[in-house]
């Protein structure tokens, strides 16, 4: 359409109103004056109007509104549909909450089904600037969609640095499970490129508008694989006005001590079985004493006498009330005052509330009390575990096997529980034990990424930081690459404690092209047969050459510079033992990178990717050095086809697969 269309002018008219009123609604809340006497209220109001003016932010290279529906019924009405809701002085909406229900039909209305839309109207933009419009009449009695060369574009769109959010191209079958209530765990298999966890990250973003109040008090959690991601993701949700939801990866979760790093595969495999549960669990409450003899209490001129079988029936009910061990700790003092002011009522007195408190805080029921129901601290317990052959034998007797509890224990024990090399293993478990100890509190809902790639352990981990709430479970089976990796999803939902929750499982990949995506499935009869083989429905078939060279790394390297004149993010993904030579030919060149799990990773064109660290990424030109290399660093050879099948489907535009050794069997068939 030509520059002056007029219809696009009028819609460049009303963007700009629609900024202008963005920015006086941000002047308006950042004008508020807070007058409190109470320190604490005003410091929660500074806190409550520095997120609004955060949600007021306006990014001019980030359309404000992407579409526009033209309701039919229930009566004539249009709205213009964007990011976040923009109303004019007199609190119209100018633009409305892609999130709001009258929202809905712009990604699920059809001809079949209008919704009682007439058009919908999809805005072309190139850096904020608005250059194009298509108008789908959804009252045409012709039989076939439309197709709009705008979505494509945009779904095609070259991509640099971070993730970015999807609002304008969400597919209606995604839309779905964005929508989907608070009160829903979904799980979704998702095969490459099908936008799972930008689905995730919406759902996190729609929960938070629908449920504000509810999900504001209880809270929501981002879990993704490693920091890496969390970075490649981390703008997502600020675009889209959301700054409450917080991100974290599994080991930082965990983290109660300091993490030295992984353990052996053997012993992180059997420290991520969900039999060290039970073991834990016997551990926790085995340190429950029997009373040998009365408490006396020394009150005045009196001795108040509990029996030591009495004692004993206190500790045995509240071990079969199904409470934490702490809270029974802390219940004990209590109970054994409460027997002791039984006794004083007998004889004539009338102890109120208060002599009970007075007692339970007394030394002889204190010291009573920690004799029967000893403190644990999760740390020191776990170390007594590893160190202590007959105290493992003990608690794992009947559910771990004698070479199994072998291998759990240190060949060599640390002098003391500060001074040991705990793994993310060891750190999950300690998280066990100490929800064993005191209840995780539970949040309202939590994402959770790459969700195959952990273990029945760290699932529960996660699992118990939303007992009371809901989960977005997010992953692929093909790409778990972990010994641990769960085999299902009904028993990963098992272990999160959201058995029986909904599974969606996306096939349609609209970012990984058609030849890429072909190729890569090649791999899935021997790494996930049972999943459905992923198809693009991209109309680009995208670029895959494949080539065998005499110096994998040179040839890398010149493809990097050839590749680096066209628009667009350059991922050089690289078996993880070459990352120190690609790093070296690429500085001879004086080509600059940064290197994927860097410490001082920052945003460049070109990023080396181990191959360790591709999981979750995009990047629009993939350049792929030696497959074999790939697998063969894995501990099995399946594990290795599934870390190839990841690294396989990074790419958004080209892949280029550069080669010494021979190609994996499976992909020359």
């Amino acid at each position: 359409m030509p520059p002056d269309d007029p219809t696009l002018d009028d819609e460049r008219s009303y963007l700009a109103t629609s900024r202008a009123a963005l920015a006086v609604m941000r002047a308006k809340t950042g004008s508020l004056e807070i007058a409190s006497a109470d320190p604490v209220n005003t410091e929660f109001l500074k806190q409550a109007i520095w997120r609004r003016m955060k949600e007021l932010e306006d990014d001019p290279d980030v359309p404000l509104f992407f579409g526009r529906l033209d309701y039919l019924e229930p009566t004539p009405e249009t709205f213009h549909i964007g990011r976040r809701h923009v109303n004019d002085e007199a609190g119209e909406p100018l633009v409305v909450d892609w999130r709001a229900e009258i929202s809905v039909p712009f990604y699920r209305a059809s001809k079949t089904e209008p919704m009682g839309v007439g058009t919908r109207r999809r805005f072309g933009f190139t850096h904020g600037e608005m250059t194009a419009f298509e108008d789908e009449d959804l009252t045409s009695t012709t039989a076939a969609e439309e197709h709009s060369n705008i979505l494509d574009a945009e779904i095609e769109r070259p991509r640099s640095g971070p993730m970015r959010d999807i609002v304008a191209t969400i597919q209606p079958e995604q839309d779905v499970i964005v929508r989907a209530g608070v009160e829903q765990t979904i799980c979704v298999q998702g095969a490459p490129g099908t936008g799972k966890t930008a689905v995730g990250l919406h759902r996190a973003a729609y929960l938070l508008y629908a449920y504000r109040d509810q999900l504001s008090r209880a809270g929501v959690l981002v879990v993704g694989p490693n920091a890496s991601f969390l970075r490649y993701i981390g703008d997502v949700l600020p675009a889209l006005g959301e700054i409450e939801a917080k991100q974290t990866t599994v080991e930082e979760m965990v983290a109660r001590v300091k993490i030295a790093g992984p353990g052996p595969a053997p012993v992180d495999v059997l420290k991520g079985d969900a039999r060290m549960a039970e073991v834990l669990h016997r551990a926790v409450w085995s340190g429950i004493q029997l009373p040998k003899e009365s408490l006396v209490v020394p009150r005045g001129s009196h001795r108040w006498r509990v029996p030591a079988y009495e004692a004993e029936e206190l500790v045995s009910e509240l071990r079969t009330r199904g409470i934490r061990y702490g809270a029974g700790r802390g219940m004990l003092p209590q109970r054994l005052a409460h027997a002791v002011l039984l006794r004083m009522e007998a004889a004539g007195d009338s102890p109120d509330d208060r002599v009970q408190d007075a007692v339970a805080r007394s030394r002889p029921v204190k010291q009573y009390a920690e004799a029967l129901w000893p403190a644990v601290d999760p740390v020191k317990l776990l170390f007594r575990l590893f160190t202590d052959a007959d105290l493992l034998a003990e608690h794992a007797d009947g559910v771990l096997t004698e070479d199994e509890q072998r291998l759990l224990l240190w060949d060599k024990a640390p002098r003391s529980a500060g001074a040991a090399r705990w793994s993310v293993a060891d750190a999950t478990l300690i998280d066990e034990i100490a929800d064993l100890v005191d209840r995780t509190p539970s949040l309202g809902h939590v994402v959770l990424d790459e969700a195959q790639d952990l273990s029945a352990m760290q699932l529960r981990a996660v699992g118990r930081r939303c007992s009371t709430g809901s989960m977005t479970v997010l992953g692929d089976i093909a790409q778990g690459t972990t010994p641990w990796a769960t085999p299902s999803w009904d028993e990963a939902l098992t272990h999160l404690g959201k058995s029986g929750a909904h599974t969606e499982e996306l096939t349609a990949g609209f970012r990984v092209p058609g030849q890429v995506i072909e190729y890569a499935a090649r791999l899935l009869p021997q790494i996930a047969p049972h999943l459905t083989p992923p198809t693009a429905v991209r109309r680009a078939r995208g670029e895959l050459t494949i080539t065998r060279v005499a110096d994998s790394l040179a040839a890398a390297v010149s493809t990097v510079a050839e590749v680096s004149e066209r628009p667009g993010s350059i991922g050089l993904i690289v078996p993880d033992a070459l990352v120190a030579d690609t790093r070296k030919a690429l500085q001879d060149k004086g080509i600059t990178f940064a290197v994927l799990g860097d410490e001082d990773d920052v945003e460049t064109h070109l990023d080396v990717v181990p191959a360790g660290l591709a999981k979750g990424l995009e990047f629009d030109h993939v350049v792929l050095v030696e497959p074999a290399a790939i697998v063969s660093g894995e501990a099995d050879e399946r594990t290795g086809l599934r870390r190839l099948y990841v690294c396989l489907t990074r790419a958004v535009t080209s892949l280029a697969v550069l080669h010494a050794e021979d190609l994996p069997a499976v992909l020359t068939t």
